[in-house]
């Protein structure tokens, strides 16, 4: 193990001979953004109630905390004894009613076939007639109060008002609500990341910029980026919010904490490609060129920084140059 220690220690200034043909790059100091790192929170684009539409005991729940749900789905229903007491004595009216009916038109088809043989006078054809609009109209009459009574009854399924995904049930079975309590809590699908930055980095947060949530947060190798699609104006607390979108980010878990990346500005950093570094037990080195020769020089490695002219950039912190001539290893 020391010798192999030793043998790193003496490779560091060591001296080597370049290949011929070796690929050279020239450092010099580019401008990188100045990423910040921030907390965001996982938020719904909104928190709607699903509410009941009329009064009553609830009689079945189908839903829990975390279910999915789409819009228009049956969550609950809520059951009023009041109102199929109700629509049994409209049904006992109805008939009654058609009965009624039926018999005013016997009626006066006898009395108008009596009339045409000139056996009875017309004016009982005129009073049979009135008989039989009367008892028409009483039955369309009972008949629509009970699409009335029927439409609150369909009114007791409790419909969710958007899709996504239930936070929260306020209600269980058995319990009375009233018209309009809410029954559940439903937070509508398209989660968005809601962050919150320190004012001084106020300045440089913009509409339109980018932001890169690492890919830890998700067990994923490749950082996520995402947009800030609105800066609130109001400051809270020390804080500027703003609202950032990112695809695949999960529709599970609202108020989910991560650390996004976003832009503080601009500063110089040297940037090379990742294939011109090389490790051995645990230290980074380059290739300067010297001459003829090359020279092993450790190097402190940042972040990766890809951009379309250096797709495998890497940045280097310290241990190199402006002007340094870096041979491919």
């Amino acid at each position: 193990m020391r010798r192999l220690m030793m043998s790193g220690i003496l490779a560091a200034g060591a001296l080597v001979a370049p290949p011929a043909a070796a690929e050279t790059l020239t450092v010099a100091a580019r401008t990188v953004a100045d990423e910040k790192a921030v907390f965001a929170t996982v938020e719904s684009v909104s928190v709607v109630p699903a509410r009941g539409r009329i009064g009553g005991t609830v009689a079945q729940l189908h839903v829990r905390e975390g279910d999915s749900v789409t819009s228009g789905q049956a969550i609950a229903a809520i059951g009023d004894e009041k109102l199929a007491l109700q629509m049994k004595a409209l049904d006992a009216q109805i008939d009654a009613l058609q009965a009624q009916s039926s018999q005013a038109q016997i009626d006066f088809n006898r009395i108008e076939g009596l009339v045409e043989r000139g056996t009875l006078p017309r004016i009982r054809l005129d009073e049979a007639r009135t008989a039989l609009n009367v008892a028409e109209n009483g039955l369309r009459a009972r008949v629509a109060e009970r699409a009335v009574i029927q439409q609150q009854l369909n009114e007791g399924q409790v419909l969710a008002p958007a899709g996504g995904r239930v936070l929260k049930k306020l209600v269980a079975v058995g319990s009375v609500v009233l018209p309009g309590d809410p029954v559940a809590m439903i937070a509508q699908q398209n989660f968005k990341l809601r962050l919150r930055v320190p004012e001084r980095h106020a300045r440089f947060l913009r509409a339109g910029d980018k932001i890169r949530v690492d890919g830890a947060e998700f067990g994923e190798q490749i950082s996520r980026i995402g947009v800030i699609e609105l800066v609130y104006p109001q400051i809270e607390d020390g804080r500027v919010i703003a609202d950032a979108t990112v695809e695949n980010l999960g529709e599970y878990f609202v108020g989910d904490r991560l650390r996004v990346w976003i832009s503080g500005g601009e500063r110089t950093a040297f940037v090379i490609p990742s294939s011109y570094v090389t490790t051995r037990y645990g230290i980074d080195y380059v290739q300067i060129r010297q001459g003829d020769r090359a020279i092993n020089a450790p190097v402190q490695r940042g972040r990766d920084r890809p951009s379309p002219e250096i797709p495998n950039g890497l940045e280097i912190l310290s241990g190199i140059r402006a002007g340094d001539q870096l041979v491919q290893p």
